[in-house]
């Protein structure tokens, strides 16, 4: 399959249900979806179900990511430490846009206590849809990866 039609999906167990409904939405929009986990509504440590996602986008094995965590903040955080990783944390369509136009996110992030379902899905349809511009933005972007 292209790999522009596989993507990795995340979560921690508040917001499992709200990524099982968005893998139906990705499954139904014609993308391969490979769950990272969590499997259940069990107690588990976000930052695990981060990694898994970000290493999976990080290496190359996906070109992009959903993550979600109750709030998403500390998933965010936790992608967003990998090298080349570009995790963005979107509650309203204009960042979701945004964030691929100019910023070239590789990795959606939600959070399931935060969104509903409707606006979840809305969210990743422009996302998934939504162009990067490079120009410009592309040495902003490159920037991203210098330390320090």
């Amino acid at each position: 399959m292209d790999k522009d039609k596989q993507i990795i999906i995340g979560s921690d167990h508040a917001a499992f249900e709200l990524k099982e409904k968005i893998k139906d939405l990705l499954t139904g929009l014609g993308y391969e979806v490979e769950d990272a986990g969590t499997h259940s509504t069990a107690s588990v440590n976000y930052a695990d179900f981060g990694k898994k996602v970000a290493r999976a986008v990080s290496d190359g094995a996906f070109a992009r990511g959903i993550l979600l965590c109750g709030t998403g903040i500390g998933i965010s955080m936790q992608a967003n430490r990998f090298k080349g990783v570009r995790a963005a944390l979107c509650s309203d369509i204009f960042s979701a846009r945004m964030s691929r136009q100019h910023n070239d996110a590789n990795i959606l992030v939600m959070g399931g206590r935060m969104v509903g379902d409707i606006l979840a899905f809305e969210l990743v349809r422009e996302w998934l849809a939504t162009p990067f511009e490079g120009g410009r933005h592309l040495d902003r972007i490159r920037s991203l990866d210098e330390i320090g």
